[in-house]
């Protein structure tokens, strides 16, 4: 007996500390969702979602408990069990599961505020901010100073406890024997695998299984996370694929919905290679390629702009408004910066992947507007007042049609420098000056503003704040308003405003958040176009950021060969439709043609809704044309990406493009 007793005692020491951070971690995680819980009542309430978010949060909570302590349970046997390998199990012990409960805190800790930019846990976004410490760290310590000091302190100080109760607790662990681990290590890996496949049915839970609600927020405080963050790294798998798919369709329909989409004549289309390649003839028909420039307002949302009955920060903006084409549907295609480039710049529809600036597969012959316009003749140009290699854009734009770029470090005493770089007024100054230099040769310039992004800093002295408190979002607003304003003006008095179209749009808004699945009125952004050739419209159709690249290569006077599937706006057939406009938020694309909109969700069936006065109301009867438009096009862009079908022809296949296209004219 007393045998029997010294074998499990010694099982028991040497499991010991398995079991300590075990309760520990299910302790801080529930303690982090009832905060979270109380913090967003209302919500959860709202979405009769109390007892899932705690039942399905336990759940989850055991699903990352499996995965933190797999890794020891399958050292366990070997190291456990004998007399010279102890001092491994005691060290994987004693610093492995005090880091990796740590991690998980730090992940609790790090939610609040990454729920208030992003209103969700953190993500993949979360993941890919890492690669910029600077700005993330500069964004911190600006806008979160207290937060972040109190989190470090918490986890330094939790951390020098926790470390120590497992240096102690590991001290007296004694070798098991070969036959006991051997033993007992199997029943302990199956318990592991249980608690993260957390289930019988074929596929393990993932985040499809909380999605009970409309609100995506509340059925994310049912994850951690923790594993949210690694199941966005782990979703990663399907970029070279373009993503995952929503629903099933074969590639033929999908090609062809999404051609007839395109309202483009049949004989048009050139190569059958690169489906939705096509000719198209401008509108401006003056024989004169007309320069372009490009102006992304960072984060600018219509909840800030005047005319499109937001706040009134916008006055320069909404000034312009009257004097140029104005797009008063016009709706980003996702909440990333990257994502609003990608459909601006490319003209490409979104996938639930990365955007295209950041993936493999996208850095070489890649369709931009700065390849098509550069093979015409066009001096092209990016500039922007940060770091241009943030977010992977200097390497996508240089390698994709971009001939010069100017970052941070081209300006010569600017007037101002925050955490993203020089202000708004040091980059149009510099554009200015660049363009009032550009005569010879037609230009195509994409400008990139920051200043109007958190931690919201820029020059004292140059507006009437709208909140007392200077660095927040609505006097960040205002500042951006004000440098664009003074560029337009000096613009307009210009020798190149005459031959020269400026399209001034935002790449999102400054915080995609709301209860309902995708918050389509998070979307809406401004969008203006303006120049001496341009006379003033309103656009009331549904316009999407994908459209704008065609309708300037239609307002430029140029004809082009280009695979993009967007519409021309200034064609009235476009002008005058309902429109459709594709959004992506997080794990769901909606898909909103006039005011239907079809909603998908990984491994969920299509839900279809109406989106009325800023809201989406799920309708009764589904129309079966409208979910196969929007399995469609979201199925096109990851098989555009996968199998590099998004780019211009080579030489060779441009001439058997040009034959073909000769024979269906005769």
């Amino acid at each position: 007996m007393k045998n029997n007793n010294d074998w499990l005692a010694t099982l028991a020491t040497s499991l010991s500390p398995l079991y300590s951070v075990a309760w520990r971690l299910i302790v801080a995680l529930s303690v982090a969702r009832i905060l979270l819980v109380a913090w967003q009542w209302d919500r959860v309430v709202d979405a009769n979602m109390l007892i899932p978010v705690f039942v399905q949060g336990l759940r989850f909570d055991l699903v990352l408990l499996g995965m933190l302590l797999a890794p020891a349970v399958i050292a366990f046997p070997v190291l456990a069990s004998n007399r010279l390998l102890l001092p491994v199990w005691r060290v994987l012990l004693r610093f492995y599961l005090p880091v990796a409960l740590l991690a998980a805190i730090f992940m609790e800790l790090s939610t609040p505020s990454f729920i208030a930019q992003f209103d969700s846990r953190p993500n993949i976004l979360f993941i890919e901010y890492l690669d910029h410490p600077k700005e993330v760290f500069a964004t911190l310590w600006a806008a979160y100073k207290l937060p972040l000091i109190l989190a470090v302190l918490f986890i330094a100080v939790l951390g020098r406890i926790t470390l120590r109760s497992f240096a102690q607790s590991t001290k007296i662990i004694r070798p098991t024997g070969l036959l006991t681990a051997l033993a007992v290590a199997p029943l302990l890996l199956i318990v592991c695998l249980g608690m993260v496949r957390s289930t019988l049915d074929h596929r393990p839970v993932n985040p499809s299984t909380v999605a009970l609600s409309t609100d995506p927020l509340v059925n994310d405080l049912a994850l951690n996370s923790a594993y949210s963050a690694l199941y966005a790294i782990y979703e990663t798998r399907h970029e070279d694929g373009g993503g995952i798919r929503y629903g099933e369709i074969d590639d033929d329909t999908a090609i062809s919905i999404v051609k007839d989409s395109m309202q483009i004549d049949p004989w048009d289309f050139t190569l059958p290679e690169l489906p939705t390649l096509h000719l198209q003839y401008p509108m401006n028909k003056s024989g004169k390629p007309l320069n372009l420039v490009i102006i992304i307002e960072e984060s600018l949302g219509a909840e800030f702009v005047g005319s499109l009955g937001g706040l009134d920060l916008t006055p320069n903006l909404d000034r312009y408004a009257a004097q140029g084409l104005w797009f008063s549907k016009l709706y980003a295609t996702g909440t990333r910066s990257v994502r609003g480039l990608e459909a601006i710049v490319s003209g490409f529809t979104p996938t639930s992947a990365r955007s295209v600036v950041k993936l493999g597969k996208s850095q070489k012959n890649f369709f931009t507007l700065a390849e098509v316009l550069s093979r015409q003749g066009y001096d092209t140009s990016f500039i922007y007042g940060g770091e241009a290699q943030f977010d992977n854009m200097r390497r996508f734009f240089v390698n994709n049609g971009f001939e010069h770029i100017v970052d941070e470090k081209d300006y010569d005493n600017p007037v101002f420098t925050g955490s993203w770089g020089v202000s708004d007024e040091d980059l149009f100054d510099r554009a200015h000056e660049q363009f009032s230099g550009q005569h010879e040769t037609p230009f195509f310039s994409l400008v990139f503003t920051s200043s109007n992004h958190s931690p919201f800093q820029y020059p004292d002295n140059r507006i009437q704040q709208f909140d007392e408190e200077k660095n927040t979002v609505n006097n960040a607003v205002q500042y951006a308003d004000f440098a664009l304003g003074r560029f337009l003006d000096m613009a307009r008095d210009s020798d190149y405003w005459d031959d020269t179209i400026f399209l001034v749009v935002a790449d999102h808004n400054s915080r995609v958040y709301g209860s309902e699945v995708v918050p389509v009125e998070r979307f809406h952004i401004p969008g203006l176009v303006l120049g001496g050739a341009v006379e003033p419209a309103v656009i009331e159709t549904v316009a999407s950021q994908i459209d704008l690249a065609p309708t300037m290569l239609s307002l430029i006077g140029v004809s082009a060969e280009h695979p993009m599937i967007g519409h021309d706006l200034t064609l009235p057939k476009n002008a005058n439709a309902p429109g459709r406009a594709i959004m992506q938020f997080n794990g769901a694309q909606a898909y909103m043609s006039g005011e239907h909109v079809a909603v998908l969700q990984k491994d969920l069936p299509v839900r279809q809704f109406s989106y009325r006065d800023g809201h989406l109301i799920e309708v009764d009867e589904y129309d079966d044309e409208l979910t196969q438009t929007a399995i469609a096009h979201a199925a096109w862009s990851s098989m555009a990406y996968e199998k590099s079908l998004y780019r211009l022809p080579d030489l060779n296949e441009t001439l058997v493009g040009w034959v073909n296209h000769q024979k269906k004219a005769r």
